[in-house]
């Protein structure tokens, strides 16, 4: 399973570090003849070499997003979110959608079959692309009624999965939702692994 998290500067740095770490725990967890079982990057849409976060992180990017029709592409696609509710027109998941170019691949990526996940306000921008029109999401309880007013069906849930399309409340919900994929995709002993490795104590509220 090849994972991609979307950096952009303002991302919650717990939005997208959460689950990185827990992907790339299982990713060698799950390995088979010595190989892991899969990637995870960080990327970007241009390509830089960092991204400040929005508590001043600087996070190194490992790569730029791939077109969503290569063989490169990723298998699950991350998007953490980050001042939404600020409306900081310079660094954020708000300025973000302003500029237009993240919804718009995010867009791409949906039309393209790719699976995607939200974290937190990273749910505003596939709402902004058109994501999440019709489809069941939830998002950080400060943005939940502009979710709605979006044209999303909001379920009351820590994690939702609605098929190709996940998305997980509050911060660290990231992690749970990031522990249900591995469930998932590796079995319940590599997610209670990771579990046990981060000393996360897991919240089982998906409405699937």
């Amino acid at each position: 399973m090849n994972v991609d998290v979307l950096l952009y500067d303002g991302f919650d740095e717990l939005d997208g570090i959460g689950p990185y770490e827990v992907f790339d725990y299982a990713l060698g967890y799950a390995a088979a003849d010595g190989e892991r079982a899969g990637r995870v990057r960080y990327v970007t849409l241009a390509e830089r070499e960092t991204v400040t976060a929005s508590h001043g992180t600087r996070v190194g990017v490992d790569g730029v997003l791939p077109d969503p029709e290569s063989a490169d592409a990723p298998d699950l696609l991350v998007v953490p979110g980050g001042g939404w509710s600020a409306r900081d027109e310079d660094a954020s998941a708000w300025a973000e959608a302003q500029k237009g170019d993240v919804p718009r691949a995010l867009a791409g990526h949906h039309a393209a079959g790719t699976r995607i996940a939200s974290v937190c306000t990273g749910s505003m921008l596939l709402a902004e692309a058109g994501v999440t029109d019709g489809r069941r999401a939830v998002t950080h309880a400060s943005a939940v009624e502009e979710l709605r007013e979006s044209g999303a069906e909001v379920v009351d849930a820590r994690v939702v999965d609605d098929g190709d399309l996940l998305s997980a409340g509050g911060v660290t919900s990231g992690i749970d939702l990031a522990l249900y994929v591995v469930e998932r995709e590796f079995g319940a002993a590599v997610a209670d692994r990771v579990a046990t490795v981060i000393e996360y104590e897991r919240r089982y509220e998906v409405a699937e």
